[in-house]
């Protein structure tokens, strides 16, 4: 099997996943479910005035987001590159929804590579699709009791 680049980092805060590997796992199902390769996949978990400055600089907007996905693939059967994903707004967003942060987490770790598939969510129509694709994603999530 082909080394896949599959990371994860953090930004001004402390967080580690449990297990990276079911993680990289689940990723790599899920891009092969869509007939997409990896090339590389960058995750940055960070806090809120982190993702706000990067908002700021790259994208000129000027307000707090749980993930912004910069997309650097070169064609479209490869996927590559960087989601940074504010854990403090996905903390605060999983109190609201009575979730835990985990599960928070990987709606936007699979939100992140939906958007590099190719998936939107600037429109009602397409946030609905958004929504049924991530929850498709989290149904691959492997049950392990």
């Amino acid at each position: 099997m082909e080394e896949h680049s599959i990371n994860f980092f953090c930004e001004e805060i402390d967080f580690k996943l449990d297990d990276e590997n079911l993680y990289r796992n689940w990723i790599l199902n899920i891009l092969q479910k869509e007939n997409r390769k990896l090339d590389f996949l960058n995750f940055i978990f960070c806090s809120n005035e982190y993702l706000l400055q990067i908002n700021k600089q790259y994208l000129a907007h000027d307000y707090y987001t749980d993930i912004i996905t910069f997309d650097q693939s070169e064609s479209e059967d490869f996927i590559a590159g960087d989601i940074y994903i504010s854990l403090e707004y996905a903390s605060g967003y999983s109190k609201i929804q009575k979730i835990s942060l985990i599960e928070e987490v990987r709606r936007l770790l699979a939100h992140g590579v939906l958007h590099l598939i190719g998936y939107n969510d600037l429109e009602e129509k397409e946030k609905g699709q958004m929504n049924k694709m991530e929850d498709y994603c989290l149904s691959l999530w492997p049950n392990i009791n």
